[in-house]
């Protein structure tokens, strides 16, 4: 497995960024798999997957870039910069654009887990291209709903602080991302990979989410001038729903059967109540009005299949054992992700 020694300031000093590229990089991700885990996801998947396509049988040296740099257990580290947080995604892309065409041609060598196909050896155009990729794959499939994801985003923080607040980092990071857990004495695994530990005390260290769910990877910049960085990209907890298909017809997070039982805008609160959220976050996370959000919650409380607890000036809501079940028993649990 592969684990970090984590000193208590380090973890202390810690905090939540939202980047617009790890968001980028983690819908590319998802277009490069062809996979989606939830129906929302299969919707933007279904609408962008073509020209995606289409721009990689256009460009074959970006093509085979792709699929060198997504390998099968390492991700090329040229690719995904560590997130500074309170970047603009032309800032961030950047710093993939400013890589050295040796170290990309070595990061994409590692990722592939042996030497590079003819078509990518000893070009110095790599970096430029996966820049220009990226900033594709924003300006077309990310950029236009950017409002409604980084909304999703920042609930998904406010979440997380609240359960840290309340049961501490141990609870809150091994509820991160599937392979993730807090070994004890200042030790943070961070997937099941077997890879050497790295120690990372005095280094500076982010969490980001994204809202693509079964994707998420460590990142790391390492500088002998500044504090070396660390980054933990997780799939968000809240789900990002497509408001709509091509055809305009209204979606739902939740599975087909509990939204014909509760209502497909209700079942949808239901199924994301399995982490605690605030009508706030929940009118971020689904688009719905404050008051739709206001009364389904209502209805769900008197049922008993949520309940609420105050976290500071906030009021979280979150199923009952009985939510539970009834999500369960309609296949609404979050899908199991696959990890780098």
């Amino acid at each position: 497995m592969g684990w970090w020694q984590v000193s208590a300031d380090t973890l202390a000093g810690s905090r939540f960024v939202v980047s617009p590229l790890a968001e980028t990089f983690a819908c590319l991700k998802a277009l490069h798999s062809r996979s989606a885990a939830h129906p929302g996801e299969r919707v933007w998947l279904a609408t962008h997957l073509p020209a995606y396509e289409g721009w990689l049988a256009a460009e074959p040296v970006t093509a085979a870039l792709v699929r060198a740099g997504l390998g099968p257990e390492w991700i090329a580290d040229f690719l995904t910069p560590t997130p500074r947080g309170e970047e603009d995604f032309a800032a961030e892309v950047a710093r993939v654009r400013e890589a050295s065409p040796e170290a990309a041609r070595a990061h994409l060598a590692v990722a592939l887990r042996g030497p590079l196909p003819a078509i990518l050896r000893d070009r110095d155009d790599l970096p430029g291209r996966a820049a220009d990729l990226l900033t594709r794959v924003w300006t077309e499939a990310v950029r236009p709903d950017w409002h409604r994801r980084r909304r999703v985003l920042e609930a998904d923080v406010v979440a997380r602080t609240a359960r840290l607040s309340q049961e501490g980092w141990a609870a809150a990071l091994g509820a991160m991302r599937p392979g993730m857990r807090w070994l004890g004495e200042n030790r943070l695994q961070v997937n099941l990979h077997e890879y050497p530990p790295r120690e990372i005390s005095g280094a500076e260290l982010v969490f980001v989410p994204v809202t693509p769910q079964r994707h998420g990877w460590v990142s790391w910049e390492v500088s002998g001038e500044e504090p070396h960085r660390y980054a933990v990209v997780y799939p968000c907890s809240g789900v990002l729903a497509h408001a709509r298909p091509a055809a305009d017809a209204p979606t739902s997070a939740a599975p087909e059967g509990l939204a014909r039982l509760l209502g497909g805008a209700r079942a949808d609160v239901l199924v994301l109540l399995g982490s605690p959220m605030s009508t706030s976050q929940l009118v971020a996370v689904t688009g719905q009005g404050l008051g739709s959000v206001g009364r389904h919650l209502k209805v769900l409380l008197d049922a008993r299949l949520v309940r609420r607890r105050r976290s500071g000036r906030s009021v979280l809501y979150y199923r009952t054992a009985v939510g539970e079940v009834l999500v369960g028993a309609q296949g609404g649990a979050p899908a199991s992700a696959d990890r780098s």
